[in-house]
C-alpha cells in the first residue's frame, strides 16, 4: 500500500520525486523519504510523517542537484512508523539502495542468514532485509545488479514492487514486481518509476506496466530491457498510452478531494454508462460481457469477491441479479474466500470489483477461482491494473481517479456497471417483460440528474452534521436494497471521522442493537418509498419508543416518516433497484461534513490507505 517514485535522466529529480510522492500520498502517509545521488554522494532524507514534513526537512539540509533519485510513502507493515524504518533503505556497503511496496513474508528466515554471514540492520523492516539479500547475492555471484536482483527475489516469498539502484552504476535503476502496482513513465532518454502514472502524468503519455514476475532495466540511452523473474528470458514491452489529464488529479477548487469525488458522480455515472446504455435503440452493450454472455446465462451461480466499499456495491448487485436476472448470488470477502477452501467449479462465474483494480485479497481470490475452472469477470476502475490483467474478462467504471481514501464515486459507479450487466442478462434470458426492460434503461438514465438533486440537500445535511458530531456512536438501518448502503454509510463514518457506527438490516434491530438506543444514540434510518416502506416506519416507531433520535433519509414528499424522525434528508424519487444510487450521496456528505468538523484529514484519514496490496 506504499507509493513508490524513481526518476533517472537529464532533469532535476528532487522536484519529480516529490511531486510524485504528494500524489500518492493516498497510498500512505505514516512516513516518507527521498534518496538522491549526485555522481558524487548519496543525499538519503527520512522522516516519519507526511510528505510535508520530507519537505521541510530537504529545504533545511539544503537540496542537492541530482539526476538520479527514487522516493517513498510508506503504510506500515514491519516496524512502527519512525525516521528509521521510513524508505528508502541502503546495503550495509551503502552503495545499493532500495524502495519498497509490499510484505515479504520470509524476511525473518532471510535476515537470521545474513546476520550469520556478518551483516547489520538498523530498521524493523523487511525491506533492508531485502536490500541486503541484493548486495549478498551480488557479492557472491559476482553479477550485475539486475541479475543479482532476479536472484535474489527467487530467495523471496511474499509481494514487492521494488525500485533498487547502485551508485557505482549511476545509469541505471532495476524494478521488479510481484503483487504490488509498478508503472514505467517512458521519456526522452529518461524513465520514470511509480506506483501509478500520476506522478508523471505532465512528462510522459507512454507508460509500461509491469507484469507479477516481472523486471525491467531501466539504462540511459536504451531502451527498456524487461525480463521474466522465473526464467532468464527477454519480454517484449507494452507501451500504454495515457487518457488521464491532471486536472483530474488536482482537487479544483474544492476544500477536499473528498468532498470534489461525491460532487463528481454524476458525471462519473454518466461516464460509465456512456456509449454503453442506448435507450433509443433499447441496448446495452459491454464488449467485455458481449462475447462470454452465455457463460453468465448458463452459470449455476455467480459469486460476488469484493473488499470493503466494493463488496458493499456486490451486496447491492446480489439484489438486483437476483431479482432481474434470477440467477443465484453469492457474495465473500475476498480475504475470507481465499483461504477456506470454498466449491467452486467450472459453472460457476466470478465476479471481482475493486477500485483500484490491485486489491491484494481480491487477486488472490481471482487466482483461486481460476484455478478451479470458474470464469472470471472484473470490475474495477484502473486501465492496466493487475485485475483488469489477471481475469478472464471485464468492465472498467470510468469514474476516474479517485484520490479521497474513502471511496465515494466508486461506489456508485461499480453498482452502475454491475446494473447494467444485471439488466443485459435479465434481457438475454427473457426473465423481464420488454417494457419492463425498457423503463429500466429509462430509469437508469435519469440517475445523473437525480444524483445531482440528491446534492442539493448539502446544507441540511451540514446543519444535522452539527448536531451529531460529537456522538460516540451511530446507528444506520435500511432494509432491501438500501440495507447495503445502510453498510457503506455506516463505513463512510467510521473511516473519516473515527466515530464508531454499525449498519443493519432495519428489521434485526430487535435482535440486539435496540438495547443500545436512547437520548444520545442518532439512528440514521433510510426510510425511501419501497416494498419494505411500511416495515421501516414500525422500526422508526420502536426507536422513538426508546427515545433514539432519527436521522431519516426520505423520499421527496414524505409526510409519514417526516412527522415521526428528528431530521429529514429529502432525496429524489426513483425505483427501488435504482434507489441506492440516490440514497448513498446524504451519507457520503453527512460523513464528509462531520468529520470536516472534528477537524480530521478527510482525504487521508489515520491508519487507512486507499490501494491495499498486502495481507
Amino acid at each position: 500500500m506504499c507509493g513508490i517514485v524513481g526518476y533517472i535522466g537529464a532533469k532535476q529529480a528532487y522536484p519529480i520525486i516529490l511531486n510524485g510522492l504528494k500524489r500518492l500520498e493516498y497510498r500512505g502517509y505514516d512516513s516518507a523519504g527521498i534518496v538522491l545521488y549526485d555522481g558524487d554522494q548519496i543525499h538519503l532524507c527520512k522522516s516519519k510523517g507526511k510528505v510535508s514534513v520530507l519537505e521541510e526537512k530537504f529545504i533545511e539540509a539544503g537540496i542537492p542537484k541530482a539526476q538520479l533519485g527514487i522516493g517513498h510513502t510508506r503504510w506500515a507493515t514491519h516496524g512502527v512508523p519512525n525516521d528509521v524504518n521510513s524508505h528508502p533503505h541502503a546495503s550495509n556497503s551503502g552503495n545499493l539502495v532500495m524502495v519498497h511496496n509490499g510484505i515479504i513474508e520470509n524476511y525473518a528466515t532471510l535476515k537470521k542468514e545474513l546476520i550469520a554471514r556478518g551483516y547489520t540492520f538498523h530498521s524493523d523492516t523487511d525491506t533492508e532485509v531485502l536490500i541486503n539479500l541484493i548486495e549478498e547475492v551480488k557479492k557472491i555471484e559476482n553479477v550485475k545488479l539486475g541479475k543479482a536482483v532476479q536472484l535474489a527475489l527467487k530467495q523471496v516469498t511474499g509481494a514487492y514492487a521494488i525500485a533498487v539502484f547502485d551508485i557505482q552504476k549511476p545509469d541505471e535503476i532495476v524494478v521488479a514486481k510481484l503483487g504490488s502496482p509498478l508503472a514505467i513513465g517512458i521519456g526522452d532518454n529518461e524513465y520514470f518509476i511509480a506506483s501509478d502514472a500520476t506522478p508523471f502524468l505532465e512528462f510522459t503519455k507512454n507508460a509500461i506496466y509491469l507484469e507479477d514476475n516481472e523486471m525491467a532495466i531501466l539504462r540511459l540511452g536504451r531502451a527498456p530491457r524487461l525480463r521474466e523473474l522465473n526464467k532468464d528470458q527477454s519480454i517484449a514491452p507494452v507501451i500504454h498510452k495515457l487518457t488521464m489529464n491532471l486536472e483530474q488529479i488536482e482537487k479544483g477548487g474544492y476544500e477536499h478531494f473528498m468532498l470534489k469525488e461525491i460532487h463528481e458522480q454524476p458525471q462519473a455515472i454518466r461516464d460509465t454508462f456512456r456509449g454503453r446504455l442506448l435507450p433509443e435503440e433499447g441496448l446495452i452493450k459491454l464488449s467485455g460481457l458481449d462475447d462470454h454472455l452465455k457463460k453468465f446465462v448458463n452459470a449455476d451461480r455467480i459469486i460476488i469477491v469484493a473488499c470493503g466499499t466494493s463488496w458493499h456495491a456486490g451486496l447491492v448487485a446480489e439484489y438486483i441479479f437476483e431479482e432481474w436476472a434470477r440467477i443465484p448470488v453469492e457474495v465473500e470477502y475476498a480475504s475470507e474466500f481465499r483461504y477456506r477452501n470454498p466449491i467452486i467449479s467450472n459453472k460457476d462465474v466470478v465476479i471481482a470489483i475493486s477500485q483500484s483494480g490491485e486489491t491484494a485479497d481480491t487477486l488472490a481470490a481471482i487466482k483461486l477461482a481460476k484455478s478451479r475452472g470458474a470464469f472470471v469477470y472484473g470490475v474495477c476502475n484502473v486501465a492496466g491494473s493487475s485485475i483488469a490483467r489477471e481475469t478472464d474478462s471485464g468492465s472498467y467504471t470510468h469514474a476516474g481517479p479517485e484520490i479521497g481514501v474513502a471511496s465515494t464515486k466508486a461506489f456508485t459507479t461499480q453498482i452502475t456497471i454491475l446494473t447494467l450487466i444485471a439488466l443485459k442478462l435479465a434481457k438475454e434470458k427473457g426473465s423481464v417483460s420488454e417494457s419492463i426492460y425498457r423503463q429500466h434503461i429509462a430509469e437508469i438514465q435519469l440517475i445523473p440528474e437525480l444524483v445531482q438533486e440528491a446534492l442539493l440537500a448539502n446544507d441540511v445535511i451540514k446543519a444535522i452534521a452539527a448536531e451529531f458530531k460529537s456522538a460516540k456512536n451511530c446507528l444506520y438501518l435500511g432494509r432491501g436494497y438500501n440495507f447495503p448502503v445502510a453498510l457503506e454509510g455506516a463505513l463512510k463514518l467510521k473511516e473519516i471521522s473515527y466515530i464508531h457506527a454499525e449498519g443493519y438490516p432495519a428489521a434485526e434491530m430487535k435482535h440486539g442493537p435496540i438495547a443500545l438506543i436512547d437520548e444520545h444514540m442518532p439512528i440514521v434510518v433510510i426510510a425511501v418509498n419501497s416494498n419494505h416502506y411500511d416495515k421501516v416506519v414500525s422500526n422508526i416507531e420502536e426507536i422513538k419508543a426508546r427515545k433514539g433520535r432519527i436521522i431519516a433519509v426520505v423520499t421527496q414528499g414524505d409526510t409519514v416518516v417526516k412527522a415521526l424522525a428528528d431530521y429529514v434528508i429529502e432525496v429524489p424519487k426513483t425505483t427501488e433497484a435504482s434507489s441506492p444510487l440516490v440514497t448513498t450521496i446524504p451519507l457520503q456528505l453527512l460523513s464528509y461534513h462531520i468529520a470536516v468538523m472534528l477537524g480530521r484529514n478527510v482525504d487521508q484519514p489515520r491508519n487507512l490507505a486507499k490501494s491495499v496490496t498486502v495481507e
